[in-house]
């Protein structure tokens, strides 16, 4: 009834065939303080992506052994020295990033707002996250609970992502440019893109959707390295695509290049998709890299780092050697991660301790980085799913705040905070997302 919905796994490319994207019956409950906690750092993040993609000294420090042993950010970052070789086209830059956190119970006290991970490439469920409270709305309503259906809030993120969309093909400065969504091949969840990109055409931008393989075919630049897709000039190339390895071929891997050559604005450039690296992601986390990045801005680097779990480094060394003996001793205090988007992938418990003991000696074990597991409060929902049975479950939660930022040149244009998103799992799940077929859709009831 709300428009919540996903293509099927039967057939994932027909818009003919469609079932409701998963949600939870009732919303769940968020602490109001770490709410606007999580809305209030946002632009501070938003800040430091963009200060860490400008850095390519801290960059290349930073992911020197990720990319000894990890392949696909090692290509990444041949992308990024070419393109900075050869002298950057682009002039206004882009982000949208989704920042997500859990709610820690672990230590004593009240509950604290600690990140998970920071998403800078194809941040996902702006558009259906932005229909989710109404569904939640008319539940409570239903149920006789309209006082409790009035507080929750309303969000836009669908609308928040278009804003910064729009702005950067304004700066770009061509008026018949098109936006080009870089798709997948497969996409149940088009419906999802279909809401920001209706905000687009309700702005008259011209909105084309390509896969890597149309790029390979039809892209070109010209002698100015203006972009264009079959004849049609692109002013901003929005990629919900190319943030695994599966994502790639050697066309693919072809064709990203021709677009990081472009004057097209990139969301992400490649700098800004190194930037939300886990390895970047665990330097932050050491004593003095965030005031080096954000100079002047000791507010902003209190804020960041009071969302910061314990993370930890893997490298080949002392550090690195102590870090693996503790996790593989307490397996179940740690999550081990890869340098991977698009959850799932994530290692924890007796796996986490079998994979830390085969590469605890070897190079490949600097392609992961060591993190606290948070431990947040469950609570009781029910997930609903098509063909699932309907039953109570034991349910935790993640927040995404939405950031989008626009900046021309030196100059930052636009810094927001442009929505939330919840996003449920039953206890069971440790890893994984709505896409993934683990988490479902919620809205913050906030207490």
């Amino acid at each position: 009834l709300e428009g919540v919905l996903m293509r099927t796994g039967a057939e994932p490319n027909a818009s003919e065939v469609v079932s409701y994207a998963p949600f939870t019956l009732l919303p769940s409950a968020v602490p109001r303080v770490l709410f606007e906690q999580a809305y209030a750092v946002q632009r501070d993040f938003n800040l430091l992506v963009d200060a860490i993609s400008r850095d390519k000294e801290f960059l290349e420090r930073t992911l020197a052994s990720t990319i000894k042993v990890d392949d696909f950010t090692a290509r990444l970052f041949r992308i990024h020295r070419q393109v900075l070789e050869e002298g950057l086209a682009q002039s206004v830059f882009l982000g949208i990033n989704r920042s997500d956190y859990m709610f820690d119970c672990g230590a004593a006290g009240p509950p604290a707002l600690k990140q998970i991970e920071i998403n800078t490439i194809a941040a996902s469920f702006s558009g259906l996250g932005s229909r989710t409270a109404a569904v939640h709305g008319r539940v409570l309503r239903v149920l006789g609970m309209p006082e409790e259906a009035a507080r929750l809030l309303p969000t836009n993120p669908a609308r928040g992502l278009a804003l910064g969309l729009a702005k950067a093909w304004e700066l770009y400065g061509s008026p018949s440019a098109v936006v080009m969504f870089l798709v997948e091949e497969v996409q149940r969840n088009i419906f999802d893109q279909r809401c920001i990109e209706n905000e687009l055409w309700d702005r008259n931008i011209g909105v084309i959707r390509r896969r890597f393989r149309d790029v390979f075919q039809q892209g070109s630049l010209d002698g100015a390295r203006r972009l264009y897709v079959d004849g049609q000039e692109v002013a901003v190339v929005y990629y919900r695509d190319g943030y695994v390895p599966s994502n790639y071929d050697e066309q693919n891997w072809e064709a990203r290049l021709l677009l990081e050559r472009s004057r097209a604005v990139k969301c992400p450039d490649i700098a800004t998709q190194l930037a939300g690296t886990k390895k970047v992601q665990q330097e932050l986390s050491r004593p003095g890299v965030l005031e080096k990045l954000l100079p002047g801005r000791a507010e902003a680097v209190a804020r960041i780092r009071a969302t910061f779990a314990g993370l930890y480094s893997l490298d080949l060394g002392e550090e690195g050697d102590k870090t693996a003996a503790r996790a593989i001793a307490s397996p179940e205090r740690f999550v081990l991660k890869p340098q991977r988007e698009g959850g799932g992938n994530n290692l924890y418990g007796e796996e986490l301790r079998q994979v830390l003991e085969r590469i605890k000696d070897s190079p490949e074990r600097t392609s992961y980085i060591l993190m606290d597991k948070i431990q947040p409060q469950p609570a009781v929902n029910y997930l609903l799913r098509a063909r699932s049975p309907l039953k109570a479950s034991e349910c935790i939660s993640e927040l995404g705040i939405f950031g989008v930022y626009v900046r021309q040149g030196t100059e930052l244009v636009l810094n927001e905070a442009a929505g939330h998103l919840l996003r449920t799992k039953a206890v069971e799940h440790a890893d994984g997302g709505v896409a993934a077929g683990v988490a479902v859709l919620d809205t913050p009831y906030l207490v």
